[in-house]
């Protein structure tokens, strides 16, 4: 059971930063939670499910992040407070809508999660998501510990109501992930205050827009007043001497690598309090900025013409830590160059790059495709690995749904070298995929998409999506039939085919590329992991047939090791049978027959 299944008041309990903003959205009383899966966020809305065995909230895992905060809007303009989850790129496409939700505001409260990835753990690119609650205007909330992510939950929801406003709760990896100690409170039922129509403050008409622009400047210079007296926003007068401006996970740092240090400790960090800001930089001497990423603070803070210092001593690339604290302290002379450094544990193991799981069904369209010889644009999923060796198979990947209309962008230009083909993971292609494959048909563009369908978001963790079937309470759902889908877009060939059988796959492949116009491969297995893991009788290697030809190593799969004895001087292979998963893609590529099956804790030999 989660420890948030149940609370009282008064209990402290041990969470995730994740399990945390949960905690605090049914604090809050929300009642509609939407978002679309990504590291580091995605964990929220599973805790909120956990949470709710009685269903008072409805949950759903949206086809994107723009219908995710299409939901939570309708919702909050319907009179109930809403959640909306994603990852910092899953703003990127839900901003459309996320600027505009900032005139219009909303009946109840509406909080928008951005859950930042300093250093890029699983994301394309570092993105400082701050600067998207200036660009919109809307407030922005930074919380610095597990505990912080609950209070501040229920504190942008109360904001939200109060300023007519949607609010940006920022999170980092840390935060999202750290656990701490968390006071949990009781849990409010939501509140449905119904719908009021008012078509000047919901339908943006440039006239009705107009309007509401203004709106959104009164509601600034009110939230302006309001930064400067609010508890989430405050001094901690120590030393004198330096005086520290930080926010988020940063603080933390601070408070271990400079305890001394009096804090400025801004908690709603848009729109800055300024006036608090000059006081306390008015009552030290030196004054510093620490901040993850870009100098957001540090730039506004120069604005207001104070003489702060901070990215010439921090980074503006990766997470922050402790000992970057202290490096920057050093850098700036204010800790001594003799401090220790906080003691590296020694790795248990070797460093190793990520892999695709053992009888992933995404590696033999892959090796077919570079045997194939083909320009390969790919996408964002577990299947970007095949850009690695053995594997090799991906030239290109930038964003979710990039795939196909970067292949088209390659056909047109006439620069390819040989056959292009767009590969794009099921999910990814109903959350951005159908407009690219839509425009291909309609431009009759020559190339080949390849939907890697796992009926899950496995990368993620084995979430749900529209063709997945089931719901994030895994009740029975319509599916979208991927096939059918691409066929009434307008795609003329469309081929599916088991990725478990290595012949199949290659001549489908094949066939494809071969083909006039687009043409269209669907691959057909669900992921060996996710939700629950698929095992088969495992394989395992006749040693006495093996001859080192090591083509089976091609696969990439971790379960095929090497062998101590040797044929010719390279070493043979054999197959952890405690991780082989049965797929029987080794064994179709062996020339020997020297993979069998595993029978009765003994091998049972082909031919």
């Amino acid at each position: 059971m989660s420890s948030i299944a149940a609370s009282s008041s008064s209990i402290a309990v041990l969470l995730s930063g994740n399990e945390a903003i949960a905690q605090g959205a049914r604090e809050a009383g929300v009642g509609v939670a939407a978002g679309y899966p990504g590291t580091p966020s995605t964990e929220i809305l599973e805790a909120l499910v956990r949470s709710d065995p009685d269903r008072e909230v409805y949950v759903e895992w949206s086809s994107n992040e723009k219908v995710a905060i299409d939901v939570a809007l309708g919702a909050a303009v319907g009179g109930t407070r809403a959640l909306t989850t994603m990852k910092h790129v899953g703003l990127n496409v839900a901003s459309d809508t996320f600027m505009t939700a900032a005139y219009t505001g909303a009946r109840a409260g509406l909080v928008v999660v951005s859950a930042d990835d300093p250093g890029m753990h699983s994301s394309q690119n570092e993105q400082d998501n701050r600067f998207l609650a200036r660009f919109a205007g809307v407030p922005l909330l930074e919380p610095s510990d597990s505990a912080e992510a609950r209070d501040l939950t229920i504190a942008a929801f109360e904001l939200a109501e109060r300023f007519d406003t949607p609010v940006l709760l920022r999170t980092t990896t840390r935060i999202a992930h750290a656990r701490g100690l968390v006071t949990l409170g009781e849990r409010r039922a939501p509140s449905r205050a119904g719908f009021v129509r008012d078509a000047a403050k919901y339908v943006m008409l440039p006239g009705f827009a107009r309007r509401r622009r203004v709106v959104l400047l009164e509601r600034l210079e009110a939230l302006r007043r309001h930064a400067e007296e609010t508890p989430l926003n405050r001094v901690e007068l120590r030393d004198p001497a330096v005086g520290v401006v930080t926010s988020g996970i940063a603080y933390q740092y601070v408070r271990e690598a400079l305890p001394e240090a009096s804090v400025l400790k801004l908690g709603l960090t848009h729109p800055l309090p300024e006036a608090l800001v000059r006081d306390f930089c008015a009552r030290v001497g030196r004054v510093l900025v620490i901040e993850e990423l870009d100098p957001y603070l540090e730039e506004q803070l120069r604005a207001l013409g104070v003489a702060a210092e901070g990215k010439r001593f921090f980074p503006r690339a990766g997470e922050l830590s402790p000992d970057g604290v202290r490096a920057g302290l050093r850098a700036a002379g204010l800790v001594p160059a003799g401090t220790p450094r906080t003691p590296a544990p020694a790795p248990a193991t070797a460093a190793r790059p990520p892999v695709l799981c053992p009888g992933c069904p995404h590696v033999v369209p892959f090796l077919a495709l570079r045997q194939l010889g083909a320009i390969v644009t790919g996408d964002i999923g577990c299947y970007t690995l095949a850009a690695s060796p053995p594997l090799s198979a991906m030239d290109s990947c930038v964003a979710m749904g990039s795939s196909i209309g970067m292949a088209m962008g390659l056909v047109r230009s006439g620069g390819a070298s040989g056959p292009v083909v767009a590969t794009i993971g099921d999910s990814t292609l109903l959350h951005a995929g159908i407009p690219a494959l839509a425009d291909a048909v309609a431009n009759d563009t020559p190339l080949t998409v390849l939907v890697l369908d796992n009926g899950t978001t496995a990368m993620t963790g084995g979430q749900s999506h529209p063709g997945a079937g089931a719901t994030i309470r895994g009740d029975g759902a319509p599916r979208v039939d991927i096939a059918a889908l691409c066929r009434a877009l307008g795609a003329r060939s469309v081929t599916v085919v088991d990725p478990y059988d290595v012949a199949a796959t290659y001549r489908a492949l094949e066939k494809a590329i071969a083909s006039p116009g687009l043409s269209v491969v669907i691959t057909d297995r669900p992921c060996v992991v996710a939700p629950v893991k698929i095992r088969d009788t495992p394989f395992t290697v006749a040693a006495e047939r093996c001859i080192a030809c090591q083509l089976c190593m091609n696969l990439g799969c971790p379960s095929i090791v090497w062998a101590d004895e040797r044929y010719e001087g390279r070493h043979k292979v054999a197959i952890d049978e405690t991780t082989c998963t049965g797929c029987a893609v080794c064994a179709q590529v062996c020339p020997t027959d020297a993979i069998a099956l595993v029978t009765e804790g003994a091998p049972a030999h082909a031919g």
